[in-house]
């Protein structure tokens, strides 16, 4: 039996993954950069008095998912898929994340109790996974993980 020190097989691991921790990370960050974009329209169309705060939210939630769909797609995602293929699938994926997180909240804060930011917590992670997942398997396509 060969023993590897656990500094090495973390050293294996993270070379093995790279690939996959450059995606996550890039996710995170343009989940950043268009969460900030949700916001910014928000508090623009409310402050300046173009919209109230549900339709100023419903707005940036559309500039947050162009600006999700963009950025995924350069810095991500190394898509084939032709944006006519992808944004429709994007889009299912993004609405799928949107019932899932209103399910779960729903279970988490009505039926079970728990604190609605906690909920949120949780709501938020399990989505975060289903948007990565999806978008990675299926909108966008990913070729990398079929290269040599």
């Amino acid at each position: 039996m060969v023993f590897t020190s656990p500094v090495a097989a973390l050293r294996n691991g993270i070379r093995r993954y790279r690939p996959l921790l450059r995606q996550i990370l890039s996710f995170g960050w343009v989940g950043l950069v268009a969460t900030g974009a949700h916001f910014a329209t928000l508090a623009f169309t409310v402050e300046r008095g173009i919209a109230g705060p549900v339709t100023g939210s419903v707005m940036g939630s559309l500039v947050g998912a162009v600006v999700s769909y963009v950025l995924n797609r350069l810095f991500t995602f190394d898509s084939t898929r032709s944006h006519a293929g992808a944004v429709p699938r994007f889009a299912v994926v993004a609405l799928g994340a949107f019932v899932l997180n209103a399910v779960l909240m729903d279970l988490l804060v009505h039926r079970l109790g728990v604190y609605y930011l906690a909920a949120q917590v949780v709501a938020t992670g399990i989505t975060l996974i289903w948007t990565f997942s999806g978008y990675r398997i299926w909108a966008f396509a990913d070729r990398s993980l079929h290269r040599g």
